[in-house]
């Protein structure tokens, strides 16, 4: 895989929009490139050859939905469509047209880097930069089997409920990383969620219970205050942590 940043291709004409979109995903260490109306934002495809799309629907010269069209005739680039409408035929068609996912406006930015991470992840895997995950994920003294989503501890089963299990899954996978709090919302109960968002740190709570020697004092699952959580493996040594 290359080490070159990924590139991202925003096509919006609403500057209010933009700015805050292309400050966020350069934090994020992605190069972002900026084209504020439908026919740049084709010349700039076509010529920087972008890792993905976003595109705004209403757009000057050239409409989201042609342009979706015209790049989809011409290239697999994922395209994440910016609309401010929320009819559903608006949506059917981008995605009829070739998008891959489509987001409302308004919109957070969690949100939409959530989006962003998840659809350049599968193009990852089916390009085959990314082996798939293992069956098994083996950290310190516990065993995670995704096929049969069974747990171990020490080599005795651990009874998870399907949420804790979940949340475990995401964490054990993510082992060493820092992860924030809506990462873990979106990934394990979904982006479209609503609910109170302390239920993560009750299931964090409930794992501690089952997996830790002493909860008050975690071994395996640390808390990040004010951000989220880290799972990390207590007997790697320092030079062997991420």
């Amino acid at each position: 895989m290359s080490s070159d940043p990924t590139t991202i291709l925003l096509i919006e004409d609403d500057r209010s929009i933009a700015e805050p979109l292309i400050f966020g995903l350069q934090a994020e260490g992605y190069r972002v490139l900026h084209a504020p109306d439908g026919r740049q934002g084709l010349e700039m495809a076509r010529r920087e050859r972008p890792d993905l799309i976003l595109l705004d629907v209403m757009l000057p010269g050239l409409n989201g939905f042609t342009l979706c069209h015209t790049l989809r005739q011409e290239s697999t680039v994922p395209i994440l469509m910016l609309t401010a409408r929320g009819q559903e035929m608006d949506r059917v068609m981008g995605l009829e047209l070739g998008a891959d996912d489509y987001i409302v406006k308004p919109f957070s930015f969690r949100e939409l880097l959530a989006r962003v991470r998840a659809i350049l992840r599968r193009r990852e895997l089916d390009r085959g930069e990314v082996s798939p995950p293992a069956d098994r994920i083996v950290v310190g003294e516990i065993v995670l089997d995704r096929t049969a989503r069974q747990v171990w501890r020490s080599g005795r089963p651990v009874e998870l409920r399907q949420r804790e299990f979940d949340l475990l899954c995401v964490l054990m996978e993510e082992t060493g990383r820092a992860m924030p709090r809506q990462e873990l919302l979106d990934r394990v109960w979904g982006e479209n969620w609503i609910g109170d968002p302390r239920t993560l740190d009750v299931h964090i709570r409930w794992l501690r219970e089952k997996l830790e020697d002493d909860p008050s004092a975690p071994r395996y699952i640390q808390t990040l205050r004010g951000y989220g959580y880290r799972f990390v493996d207590p007997d790697a040594s320092p030079a062997d942590s991420p």
